[in-house]
């Protein structure tokens, strides 16, 4: 490399390293949100997030959250234990919600050029047990890609499980 001439090699090496990953990972163009965004990505993300996935689980649909999940997901719960796909599954179809009602609230919706999103917000959980009535939220982001015309999340986070008073 002609550009650091007094440069030991192992440093022309490392740098032209650097330099080639960068340009492989892409890691030298800042992902920008974009205007592209249509209409439907943004009214399909909403359902999915809205209606769908909460429907997978109320129901344990199985098939619906495998449409909705890629192979690749993992989710990290409110107490840092790490999950994959195979573990949500299983979960839905052994465990039956007894929640009365459940309403996610989409606080950020961003979609990349590159076909990825963001969408995070506010999950609001009531119900009861045993007579007992309970109000909970959390917090949770959620990062989808789209493969061939689908979205299909790869990531989830779920944080700030709190139990609320009944007026919130």
């Amino acid at each position: 490399m002609a550009i650091l001439p007094e440069t030991p090699a192992i440093m022309k090496n490392l740098i032209a390293l650097i330099l080639f990953t960068a340009l492989l990972t892409g890691c030298t163009d800042k992902p920008e949100k974009t205007s592209a965004l249509s209409a439907d990505d943004r009214e399909t993300l909403t359902t999915l997030k809205e209606v769908l996935w909460p429907k997978a689980y109320r129901e344990q649909d199985t098939i619906l959250l495998d449409q909705i999940l890629a192979d690749e997901f993992q989710l990290i719960d409110a107490e840092g234990n790490w999950f994959n796909k195979e573990d949500e599954l299983d979960y839905i179809k052994k465990n039956k919600f007894s929640y009365q009602s459940f309403r996610y609230e989409i606080k950020r919706l961003d979609i990349f050029e590159n076909g990825t999103a963001i969408v995070a917000g506010t999950g609001h959980i009531e119900g009861s047990d045993e007579n007992d009535p309970y109000k909970m939220i959390y917090q949770s982001s959620n990062v989808l890609i789209k493969r061939q015309g689908e979205w299909k999340a790869i990531a989830s986070h779920v944080s700030g499980i709190k139990a609320v008073a009944s007026s919130e």
